[in-house]
């Protein structure tokens, strides 16, 4: 008989000049990037979150944390890599991801298919079982001046 555990994840990143913009682990060419202590990857970090909430594991500030200069610049896939490890071992997998990133610029549907690829390969997943939405969020708030993103993701594990 299978055990299914449902996590839920949110992540946020001020933008700003002078640092690359990744998401779902892929460069996306933008006049600004997301500053954090790794890679800030807004949306491998939400999926990581979810992924541990799941199982109760914490989050990703208690695994990889930002005090620690092992992370500093990290590719937040290794992040991933790591996190599915941290699953792997308390038997799970994960069955699907449905994720919304919230941003008002650039418009990343160019990047959707390349992102979905880059984290199925990573969970041993196909495409269809990684769905990646975008909004903005009609130019009001933080989000909508183009100061942070926001990444919400929800993670199905199967055991």
């Amino acid at each position: 008989m299978s055990k299914l555990r449902i996590g839920s994840g949110v992540d946020f990143h001020q933008l700003v000049e002078g640092r690359d913009f990744w998401l779902g682990g892929v460069l996306v060419p933008h006049h600004k990037g997301a500053l954090g202590h790794s890679d800030a990857d807004v949306l491998l970090h939400a999926i990581c979150d979810a992924m541990l909430g799941a199982l109760a594991l914490g989050d990703i500030g208690v695994h990889f944390p930002d005090t620690d200069n092992t992370y500093k610049n990290i590719d937040s896939k290794i992040l991933l890599q790591r996190t599915m490890e941290l699953v792997a071992g308390k038997g799970y997998q994960v069955v699907n991801i449905d994720s919304t990133l919230c941003l008002q610029a650039p418009k990343i549907k160019p990047y959707v298919s390349q992102m979905q690829e880059t984290i199925a390969r990573i969970l041993g997943l196909t495409i269809e079982d990684v769905s990646i939405k975008a909004t903005t969020t009609e130019k009001l708030g933080f989000v909508g001046r183009e100061e942070g993103v926001v990444a919400y993701a929800t993670v199905l594990l199967e055991k």
